[in-house]
């Protein structure tokens, strides 16, 4: 009853003022992520201390084994460089920092930039990178990355944005930042037609914030291709230990065309084909000169006989 009245009571304050409900759901999400409030918070964060060690070990593990799947249906090589939207506490960083060259992390708090720097180093000896996000003008954040990433990940980020527009948002941003044939590993909570499943803003953003943006599975799937990614593989995690619905979304960049090596043969046969079409030419040429000396010749004879 109490989670039927506050969506009730949600829809009512959204009917009211929507542009300044989303607005006000919108800043006390950016203040709530922004900087640590306590116990709960490093739990959302998936720190490492806030969920306990089996189930943050189990988070990157689970993750990097459906990108292994993933990677295999699609034949995509070993990732030079991984970026993390939402890197939190670190427990993807440090499951595939270890097979990366280069790993970036990106938050919207510098406490979780710093926890997930300080995970991965005592993990691998891989470089890592962070970027602090401004919800204001998260793009700004992506600065110089362009086409550089051969990986992007969104993992437990997409339920806690405030709508559609701020999840179009990193959408295009890992349309960006990804290279030619590269692949992005984006995670939602999906709704069904029970309509308890959708997810809503209550009308404060940390009473429900688990549940705030949600998707059917098809409503997804377009989204991301009219950002400019190809929806290629999905799979679904009904329930784990954390929460349930949860379906992941590999979204690649198609490939760059490659130029065809020339055919040796094609280019044998081209060649005697120029090769006689040039002798013949010059050939014609040169009985085209004959033919005019000659008259040339004889014409001067006639001139100097009369």
């Amino acid at each position: 009853m109490a989670v039927r009245g506050e969506r009730i009571l949600a829809a009512a304050l959204a009917a009211a003022g929507r542009r300044r409900f989303r607005n006000r759901i919108a800043g006390q999400a950016a203040r709530y992520w922004s900087a640590p409030t306590g116990s709960a918070w490093e739990a959302n964060s998936h720190w490492r201390n806030g969920i306990g060690d089996q189930a943050w070990l189990e988070v990157g593990d689970d993750h990097w084994k459906i990108y292994e799947t993933f990677a295999r249906a699609l034949n995509s090589p070993s990732p030079n460089t991984v970026m993390e939207w939402g890197a939190g506490g670190g427990a993807n960083a440090v499951a595939f920092a270890p097979h990366a060259q280069r790993f970036i992390a990106a938050d919207i708090s510098q406490e979780n930039l710093d926890e997930c720097v300080r995970q991965v180093r005592a993990t691998c000896t891989t470089p890592v990178e962070t970027r602090r996000i401004d919800l204001a003008c998260p793009e700004q954040a992506t600065v110089g990355l362009a086409g550089s990433c051969d990986v992007f990940l969104c993992l437990y980020v997409i339920e806690l944005t405030t709508g559609a527009n701020a999840v179009r948002a990193i959408l295009k941003i890992a349309r960006t930042v990804l290279a030619p044939g590269g692949t992005a590993l984006v995670q939602i909570k999906y709704h069904t037609s029970d309509r308890r499943t959708r997810g809503f803003a209550g009308t404060a953003y940390d009473r429900n914030l688990a549940s705030t943006t949600t998707f059917t599975i098809e409503e997804f799937w377009n989204l991301a291709a009219e950002c400019g990614l190809t929806p290629r593989l999905i799979t679904l995690v009904p329930e784990n230990r954390l929460d349930s619905r949860y379906a992941y979304y590999a979204l690649t960049i198609p490939a760059a065309v490659q130029p065809a090596p020339p055919d040796e043969r094609l280019l044998d046969v081209k060649y005697t084909e120029f090769a006689a079409t040039f002798n013949a030419d010059v050939a014609d040429a040169e009985r085209r000169a004959a033919r005019g000396n000659y008259i040339s010749r004889r014409e001067g004879e006639t001139t100097v006989d009369d």
